[in-house]
């Protein structure tokens, strides 16, 4: 009988222990779980708020409103952030920046984009006439070529007169320039006026649609 006491007795001293260890295991993991859980919602809110931070800045150079962004997502992490995602500028400075660069360098295109004075066409700087229309553009020097405007008298290259020289004459179809002195329009030969008969055959014109 002794034996069978002692037996028993120590069935019932095991018994508590064996039903206890399981909870005594989760209570363990519960602390290292809290404790990474909050180490992880720590980091992450000053992840939120140093990046608020940082994209604040790279949209605007007011101090007090990249203050107020930065306390905003501290102090509401999560609803500060969205607050701070509605409000905040719509364009960083670099975009900003960049898109200045392309109007300034559009403006600068147009700007020297020449054009002819009839019919507002794409011309280049070296063109005498219009392929367009064939207006005359520019004239040649006739001592050093250079290409002269038309309402320059002088020459800026070589100091050549150039309000008495001769023009050449309009291309087909076109008329003398209005405003242009007579002595600019003589470049025809003796006997020959522009919009005029030729020699020796009255009814054929000298400038126009011939066919």
């Amino acid at each position: 009988m002794s034996g069978n006491s002692l037996v028993l007795l120590a069935i019932n001293a095991t018994q508590p222990a064996s039903t206890a260890n399981p909870l005594d295991k989760f209570t363990n993991m519960v602390g290292p779980l809290i404790g990474c859980t909050v180490a992880f919602f720590v980091i992450f809110c000053l992840s939120l708020v140093i990046w608020a931070f940082r994209d604040i800045r790279s949209r605007t150079q007011d101090f007090l409103s990249q203050v107020l962004a930065t306390i905003l997502v501290a102090l509401f992490p999560i609803g500060g952030l969205f607050i701070y995602l509605i409000l905040r500028p719509r364009q960083t400075l670099a975009e900003i920046y960049e898109r200045q660069l392309e109007e300034e360098s559009l403006l600068a295109e147009m700007t020297e984009r020449q054009t002819c004075n009839n019919c507002h066409a794409r011309v280049e700087g070296d063109f005498q006439v219009c392929p367009s229309c064939g207006q005359k553009l520019k004239r040649s020097c006739p001592k050093c070529e250079r290409l002269l405007e038309l309402r320059w008298m002088f020459c800026p290259y070589c100091s050549t007169n150039v309000a008495s020289t001769s023009m050449p004459p309009s291309m087909p179809g076109i008329g003398p320039m209005q405003g242009m002195p007579q002595g600019m329009q003589q470049g025809l030969p003796p006997g020959m006026q522009p919009n005029g008969p030729m020699p020796g055959n009255p009814s054929m014109p000298l400038s126009g649609n011939r066919f």
